[in-house]
């Protein structure tokens, strides 16, 4: 098959951090599937600052944010990770709410709210001497993001969106989302959103072990048999590529 007539296929992963339960560890993962596919390419999305305070399971809570220039050797992982396999997206600062809720940290900003938390991000890497790491991608936790925190991030020199088309989503952006090509919807999300092929994959898991979306072990080898069943038919790439 002639590569312009492939189908592109990005594998992202939310929250890599350096929390315990949501960690760096699924990043071996990935190194599995580059020994089988040596061209895969992943997107993973960090937050900045991670605190989930708010349970079920309680044993993922912690008393503090997990932010990212307190951890030096998370840090030096993802500056190593090739850049031919790997690139980096923010994905919010805390990524919920601090006591309210663990995910919605974008889903109603106003202007002057989303400037701050922007600067929380761009100050952390900074800090963490991770500005050549990071890209200028975003995905809002959960998913849900204000018409007002869309503005800003492309304010803010944010190139590119990584959104979703789910109707609890979509109504967040008020229609925002559209007004620029500048959005990559993700639409496959195994178990909620299964493998099937389109002609722009982007295929979302989650780093969070309780997460009903993990990369486990058996969600590992559902993807490496998708992607070998279909590796005549499917080329990788970042998720630039998928605007």
């Amino acid at each position: 098959m002639p590569e312009t007539d492939k189908k592109l296929v990005n594998i992202s992963i939310d929250d890599v951090s350096p929390h315990p339960y949501s960690s760096i560890n699924v990043i071996n993962k990935c190194f599995y599937l580059i020994e089988k596919f040596n061209d895969i390419k992943f997107t993973l999305f960090v937050p900045t600052a991670y605190w989930r305070t708010i349970s079920p399971p309680e044993h993922v809570i912690s008393k503090k944010p997990y932010i990212l220039y307190e951890h030096p050797i998370f840090c030096e992982e993802l500056k190593t990770l090739s850049k031919n396999n790997f690139e980096i997206g923010f994905h919010g600062h805390y990524h919920g709410i601090p006591f309210k809720s663990n995910n919605d940290e974008f889903m109603d900003l106003n202007e002057d709210d989303s400037r701050k938390i922007f600067s929380y991000m761009e100050t952390t890497i900074k800090l963490s001497k991770l500005e050549s790491t990071f890209k200028p991608i975003f995905r809002p936790p959960a998913w849900r993001m204000s018409e007002h925190a869309i503005k800003i991030a492309r304010e803010k020199g944010i190139e590119i969106l990584a959104l979703s088309q789910d109707d609890y989503a979509l109504k967040t952006y008020n229609g925002k989302d559209s007004e620029k090509n500048d959005v990559v919807y993700c639409n496959i999300a195994p178990p909620v959103k299964p493998l099937v092929l389109y002609d722009k994959m982007e295929i979302v898991y989650h780093a969070l072990e309780h997460d009903i979306n993990f990369l486990s072990d058996d969600r590992l080898k559902e993807l490496e048999n998708f992607l070998f069943e279909h590796s005549q038919e499917i080329k990788f790439s970042f998720i630039k590529e998928l605007l």
